[in-house]
């Protein structure tokens, strides 16, 4: 019970409280002493009750501090799902404090939550090829089967898998630890797009995806070139994944001079990804629906990658709205301006399902 906590500030909260009970002593100790009580008994007696009254009303103000401390106690020990249930609805800044503690809560929870799909996501992503690699190894030294060109491919296609995830996790690593070093240059984006663009259309081959590029021949940009191409493979390979066979993947480039922006958008046509889930597909380890109640395979860290490139150079990457399907739009400054890339690499908020 906090009988006064409609208050916007726990000082006034306090004066409140002084006043309450300074006046109920005061009007006590009248009335005793005016039916005849004595001095010696009534103030002894209109103290114990002012103090039993700010007693009750201080135990109120102080419950969800007590809360608190139970839930940080149970978080200490594994507990993430612990929540405070009182002063919720204050305004004053026990409230604000208990409202903060639960969205920390929060995203603890997720984080633990993150941390044990990375546990698992991780595994099951090494032993798949490793579980291949091993047993088309020994099925040729046993000489089961012969090391013909197509078993040789499959194997190397299995290490560039291992490959790809060690990458992966290594460009986690630094994410994490907010650390990256950009080399910054000038460079043409048709000719950057056409080069990054190629290799997904080699690999692409069997599904015939038609990948349409619209951009000006003329439009150039400072950056690192490297982690602009895992930007834009990422996101757009994550379109070809979510495309059905046949269909075709737009990228359309563009300035916007009077922003001083490169601003690219690439739209699969046909899948439209709900509003509700738009940020959750940037986080890490989260898998999107390449079809009804199937997952899109991968390892759920291309899109939050693609994110973090962007936010090195100070640019941005979202779904925007777009009747003709999935549309990523990723936002870059035409010329790179210095900044603490530590802390630009933190900032990136959580952000949800048509993921990597």
């Amino acid at each position: 019970m906090r009988p006064i906590g409609m208050f916007s500030s726990l000082k006034v909260e306090l004066s409140v409280l002084i006043a309450i009970s300074t006046a109920i002593a005061f009007i006590m100790a009248w009335i005793l002493l005016k039916f005849g009580w004595s001095g010696w008994v009534a103030m002894p007696l209109t103290l114990v009750v002012a103090l039993g009254i700010t007693y009750l009303f201080s135990r109120g103000l102080i419950a969800p501090l007590r809360q608190m401390r139970k839930a940080a106690e149970a978080m200490a020990e594994g507990d993430y799902t612990v929540r405070v249930n009182m002063a919720t609805d204050s305004n004053d800044e026990i409230g604000q404090l208990a409202r903060t503690f639960n969205e920390m809560a929060g995203e603890l929870e997720h984080a633990n939550q993150m941390r044990l799909d990375m546990v698992a996501n991780v595994s099951h992503e090494l032993r798949t090829p490793v579980s291949a690699l091993q047993a088309m190894v020994e099925n040729m030294a046993d000489g089961v089967v012969e090391p013909t060109p197509a078993n040789l491919e499959s194997i190397l296609n299995q290490t560039h898998r291992l490959s790809d995830l060690i990458a992966f996790l290594l460009d986690l690593s630094r994410m994490e630890a907010g650390a990256a070093s950009l080399n910054i240059e000038r460079f043409n984006v048709h000719d950057f797009l056409d080069e990054t663009i190629e290799p997904l259309e080699i690999a692409d081959a069997g599904h015939a995806h038609d990948i349409e590029l619209h951009v000006a021949d003329d439009i150039e940009m400072e950056g690192d070139q490297d982690r602009l191409r895992q930007l834009f493979t990422n996101i757009i390979a994550n379109a070809l994944k979510h495309s059905a066979d046949g269909t075709r993947v737009l990228i359309e480039c563009r300035e916007q001079a009077d922003r001083g922006l490169i601003v690219t958008n690439v739209v699969n046509f046909g899948s439209q990804i709900p509003l509700a889930d738009r940020s959750n597909i940037f986080r890490r380890f989260v898998k999107g629906k390449s079809g009804p109640g199937t997952e899109s395979g991968g390892t759920g860290l291309g899109l939050s990658i693609a994110r973090w490139a962007a936010l090195l150079h100070g640019g941005t990457v979202k779904v925007v709205d777009d009747d003709r399907g999935a549309d990523f739009e990723i936002a870059l400054p035409k010329y790179h301006i210095a900044s603490d890339i530590s802390d630009t690499s933190r900032s990136h908020a959580h952000v949800h399902a048509q993921g990597d």
